[in-house]
């Protein structure tokens, strides 16, 4: 064990923390939580939290939601047990009263392995001087399995320890069905869900093993004298199970994950857990050379992204905090198909497929919402649990402590373009045709059929759409939101191809899902006309589209006057006079020119960036990465840089405090996209992929690996060479397209001059 203890040696792939900081105590336990998308485990001391420890380390199981009585209750993730509570005794009492005792604390979270490791010296007692070394993780193998490892090494003292691991917080919102030895089942009080976590542990003193005391409901203790020298090693696994309905026991499923867990040992399932994560890192790692604090930035976001997916089911999505916290209750919302789905896709198929799946098994939630408001085809739920039912909460309390709606819910409606765009983005990146013909489509005609039946034709001969929230979400109940009505537009073309591809390719899959959803001839033909007439607030004199009708009239204000502030600009100006400028939430019509650049003609990209940039607060954590792309690809790549650092600052700052719900995952999504298809310039193309980088001048490289229709490519742009070097590593040969200039790249790497790099002014 001791050689499995120790963390990888690169400080380029650790983040580490010293000491105990009660203030920042429940950030830290975000940042270095650890998950493997079925099961989330936040990184909260086990052995040292001593006994005035209030709150458990929370662990969090995918799709596990309930809710509270009450009509308007929201759904929930609800936490499992702690199932690493540790405690030593000596017969003075806890070898740890409180985490502040621990003379010298060091925890670890080893991006490579996937683990978050911790040692503390000098834990000093009348009866004994110890030094405590552990490691937890969630098998990215077998998802259902997580480990906690311990060793122990006595420095000085002759006493009796006993070591006793138990279980806590048992019933935060579960229902105990029963509770035994090894084994403990629950439910959840409304949503009919049950839980399982089967346990079994070891301990071993100088490689003898100890025999266990049982003490019942999930609780042992093991004793023994210690002295000098001696070495401690205790083992414990979990495996959880879930179930989905009434009736069915999760328990037989976690036993049997458990006993092969057992049967394997704790090295075997170490080995399959840090070779399933080294297969992570060969095709998601991105490596920048030249800027230390970028590289620790960057693994820090893709370590959390593949830790939030998981490609065996597709009935669970990712919450804006995945499974690191409790804020937003685990709710999946746009954050998931803008900011997340294209680092799945293009590094990670499988589980990118998975995440639509669940979109397309939610769909008759959303066909049901459109129908509840009056429209046809799917409008997906802005805050979507298990079903696809709206679970937004309809008010809240603000800074000023009133009560006050929220409209999201009936009004953020870009929803169901979002989930649209990804949908095709994964289309043109993998080429899945089972997916597209079995799944895809349908979500494609019926988030279509939606915004034709949104779309209203008025006397002006254009279709308008009223009364919506965009991106930008301090103007509610707005018109014509540009961001909303050219995705909507964007969204019935696609529908459109889609329907003449299945036509064409598979006639017989468009006969019959055509007729399941009475798709004919005249309903096409609509479409086309509603695409043709949608406004969409682009003026041709100044290139400029307009966020909202009557956008350009409201109050300008000038954001360099608010620099110093600590706070949203909403709670700074008050909510009404907010509604009334110009301030912006986050990118609204920047967010367009990332994902529809092709929208933008000429130089009216850098036109609209230059007019919206400086108008926008920044409120929400998704804002600064979407800023930093664009600027990107228009040639800033110093400013992109800074955004990039803000985004980075988000969870990995000591002078950000609002990480102790979570991690922002869509900010490390947004990052990871600024980074690959902002700096790297990476775009799909219906031929291949091209690339136009625009690289910072302290950056001397950046590699990076992606996917593209079933082959595995490696990337790296040297800034010193002023080159491209790009190498298929599995899968056939395709065309890239560099600045403009198509290359067919075969079995052998090519490496081609970038010449005189282009500054935007």
């Amino acid at each position: 064990m001791e050689h499995t203890l120790e963390a990888t040696e690169d400080p380029a792939w650790v983040i580490v923390t010293n000491g105990y900081d009660p203030l920042r105590e429940q950030g830290f336990e975000s940042r270095f939580a650890i998950s493997n998308g079925f099961l989330g485990v936040r990184g909260g001391r086990a052995a040292t939290r001593g006994a005035r420890w209030v709150v458990p380390a929370h662990t969090y199981v995918a799709g596990l939601f309930d809710k509270a009585d009450g009509d308007h209750a929201t759904p929930a993730l609800v936490p499992a047990a702690d199932w690493m509570k540790l405690r030593i005794l000596l017969p003075s009492g806890p070898l740890v009263h409180h985490p502040g005792d621990v003379a010298s604390h060091r925890i670890v979270l080893d991006l490579k392995k996937g683990a978050l490791l911790s040692q503390c010296s000098h834990l000093t007692e009348p009866d004994a001087n110890v030094h405590l070394r552990t490691m937890r993780f969630v098998s990215l193998s077998e998802r259902a399995v997580g480990m906690q490892l311990i060793e122990l090494i006595v420095e000085d003292g002759e006493t009796l320890i006993t070591l006793e691991a138990s279980f806590e917080g048992m019933n935060l919102g579960l229902t105990a069905v029963r509770v035994e030895q090894d084994l403990g089942v629950w439910r959840t009080q409304h949503s009919g869900k049950g839980l399982a976590i089967a346990t079994g542990a070891s301990l071993q003193v100088d490689g003898r093993e100890i025999n266990m005391i049982a003490l019942g409901q999930l609780k042992s203790s093991w004793h023994w004298k210690c002295h000098p020298g001696q070495v401690v090693h205790f083992e414990r696994t979990v495996a959880i199970a879930r179930s989905d309905a009434e009736g069915i026991d999760p328990a037989p499923a976690a036993v049997k994950k458990l006993a092969v867990a057992r049967q394997i040992g704790w090295r075997g399932v170490v080995a399959a857990h840090e070779a399933a994560w080294a297969g992570r890192w060969r095709l998601s790692d991105v490596e920048v050379q030249g800027d230390a604090a970028a590289q620790e930035a960057l693994r820090f976001a893709v370590y959390h992204l593949n830790s939030a997916a998981n490609p065996g089911d597709e009935r669970v999505s990712i919450g804006a905090r995945a499974l690191t916290g409790a804020d937003y209750h685990g709710h999946v919302f746009w954050d998931t198909e803008i900011f997340l789905l294209p680092f799945y896709i293009l590094t990670w198929p499988e589980a990118a497929r998975a995440l639509l799946m669940y979109r397309f098994h939610t769909l008759d939630g959303a066909r049901a919402k459109a129908s509840r408001m009056g429209w046809r085809g799917a409008l997906y739920a802005w805050e979507s649990a298990v079903t696809g039912a709206e679970v937004a909460p309809i008010q809240a309390i603000g800074p000023d402590r009133l009560v006050i709606p929220i409209l999201c819910g009936l009004q953020e409606q870009h929803i169901s373009a979002d989930v649209a765009y990804a949908v095709w983005q994964y289309w043109q990146a993998t080429g899945d045709e089972g997916f597209l013909r079995d799944a895809g489509a349908e979500i494609l005609l019926e988030t279509g059929r939606f915004w034709s039946s949104r779309a209203k034709l008025e006397e002006d001969g254009y279709r308008h759409i009223r009364g919506v929230i965009g991106p930008d979400e301090y103007h509610e109940n707005i018109d014509d939101n540009a961001y909303t009505n050219v995705m909507a537009r964007w969204n019935i073309r696609r529908a459109l191809d889609v329907a003449a591809l299945l036509r064409e390719r598979w006639p017989d899959r468009w006969t019959s899902l055509s007729s399941r959803l009475s798709v004919d001839e005249d309903e096409l033909r609509k479409w086309r006309q509603v695409a043709e007439t949608i406004m969409t607030n682009l003026d041709p004199k100044t290139g400029l589209y307009q966020e909202f009708a009557g956008y350009f009239e409201l109050e300008n204000i000038d954001l360099k006057n608010y620099s110093g502030r600590s706070v949203p600009m909403d709670v700074v100006l008050g909510r009404w006079r907010t509604q009334k400028s110009q301030v912006i939430k986050q990118a609204d019509v920047i967010a367009l020119l990332a994902l529809l650049p092709n929208e933008f003609v000429g130089e009216t990209g850098a036109a609209n960036f230059r007019f919206y940039e400086p108008r926008c607060g920044h409120g929400s954590s998704l804002s600064p990465a979407m800023h930093g792309l664009v600027a990107a690809r228009l040639g800033q790549a110093e400013k992109a840089l800074q955004y990039f650092k803000q985004a980075a600052a988000i969870d990995l700052s000591d002078a950000h405090v609002g990480t102790d719900g979570g991690v922002h995952i869509a900010a490390l999504g947004g990052n990871w996209m600024l980074v690959v298809l902002g700096i790297a310039g990476l775009s799909l193309r219906e031929d291949g992929v091209a690339i136009n980088p625009q690289m910072p001048e302290s950056w001397r490289s950046l590699s990076f690996g992606i996917c593209w229709r079933g082959r595995s490519l490696k990337v790296r742009i040297d800034q010193d060479k002023q080159s491209v070097r790009i190498a298929i590593e599995s899968g056939a040969a395709m065309k890239v397209v560099i600045r403009g200039e198509p290359y067919d790249i075969g079995t052998e790497a090519m490496e081609i001059s970038l010449g005189a790099r282009t500054v935007a002014a």
